[in-house]
């Protein structure tokens, strides 16, 4: 063979090899490779908000059906449909949104200064450790310590306005969120800072590199949980001196034996403290997108 037929030959054989690495052809069972797994997605999806939607579907059939039939005293517990309307009435007059707007005003506020101080000293606290062990003895105390039971010393001190509402909810919260952020840091993979220690990084790196992507899972469980202390607490505290709010609103309809105004505040707070877990819900997703979902 000539020496002009093997350059040929050899030519030929680099083109297809080029050709055969350029082909786009094996693409194609990773798209199709994605449409089931996006039709599962959509299925699972699909299925929990049948299930939620048949959950809440059944509670209100049970709360309409048992005072009809006579299983409770509709006295204390009218049917699902009165309360309806009585929440409507209230809505059509504005009370509703009155209550409703002083209490996230409040609440929000306590819950946002909870967030801005608990999440950077809980992050202080657990880097570093002599602090941490300065400050235990305290944290021991505090956190267990109901925030309700300092509800008259907060009165006392702050009077019954604005204050004193926002400073309880504050200090409800930040032990939640915390607590929460000392034990992601301190519970952050070792192995995760062997390896950032042996590329010689720096501590601040370190910190900004692997310890603040790895608390923010936990730290998100804290917000979540004082996102439900700073309605609840909120609550209890309007009962006991406020002149609007949604805690307000439902001791003035349980004083005044308006029974459905009373059950229709108890459906709006509920109805508030879903909304809002679902949007810290949204908020953690989209600052832990990073992570792999369990089970896909």
């Amino acid at each position: 063979m000539s020496i002009t037929t093997e350059k040929a030959l050899t030519t030929a054989a680099d083109v297809g090899g080029a050709a055969r690495r350029a082909d786009p052809a094996p693409a194609a069972p990773r798209r199709t490779r994605t449409l089931p797994a996006l039709l599962r997605r959509t299925g699972r999806a699909l299925l929990a908000v049948i299930t939620r939607t048949v959950a809440i579907g059944v509670l209100i059939a049970v709360w309409e059906t048992a005072p009809r039939l006579g299983l409770v005293d509709r006295t204390f517990l009218p049917p699902f449909s009165e309360v309806a309307v009585a929440w409507w009435e209230l809505l059509l007059d504005g009370q509703l949104a009155e209550h409703a707007q002083a209490s996230l005003g409040r609440s929000l506020t306590g819950f946002g200064l909870a967030v801005a101080v608990a999440v950077p000293l809980g992050l202080l606290i657990g880097w570093y450790r002599p602090l941490a062990d300065l400050l235990n003895p305290l944290l021991e105390v505090f956190r267990n310590t109901a925030a309700l039971a300092l509800l008259p010393v907060f009165v006392l001190l702050l009077g019954i306005g604005e204050t004193s509402k926002i400073s309880i909810v504050l200090y409800a919260c930040t032990w939640p969120i915390l607590l929460n952020t000392i034990s992601a840091v301190r519970s952050v993979d070792p192995t995760l800072l062997r390896l950032a220690k042996s590329m010689d990084l720096p501590a601040p790196r370190i910190f900004q590199k692997v310890i603040l992507p790895a608390s923010v899972p936990t730290v998100f469980t804290g917000i979540r949980l004082a996102g439900a202390v700073a309605i609840l607490v909120l609550v209890a505290a309007e009962m006991v001196g406020a002149k609007a709010g949604l805690g307000f609103l439902v001791n003035a309809s349980q004083f005044n034996f308006a029974i459905p105004d009373m059950y229709a505040g108890i459906i709006t707070i509920s109805a508030i403290g879903v909304a809002f877990n679902q949007l810290l819900v949204a908020l953690e997703r989209r600052f832990t997108s990073w992570r792999t979902p369990t089970g896909s």
